[in-house]
């Protein structure tokens, strides 16, 4: 289910142009590794600045796994 969802976005995602070069998540060749990597670099640029930095983390997983897979299909 979730391969199917992942690919459905990405597709939309594509021909729509809405993913920016700077996405991690929905880039081939671009994983979460490298999406944290950038991540790490930015907050401690900030932080070696004196800068202050919120993050924020979601895990939308179980979110998925509390919806009826009928109803995401439909």
């Amino acid at each position: 289910m979730d391969q199917l969802i992942l690919e459905t976005v990405s597709r939309h995602m594509s021909k729509k142009k809405i993913i920016k070069g700077t996405q991690k998540g929905f880039n081939n060749g671009k994983s979460r590794l490298t999406n944290l990597i950038t991540s790490y670099d930015e907050t401690t640029g900030l932080v070696d600045k004196g800068r202050a930095v919120d993050t924020i983390y979601l895990d939308l997983n179980k979110a998925f796994n509390t919806v009826s897979h009928k109803i995401l299909i439909e």
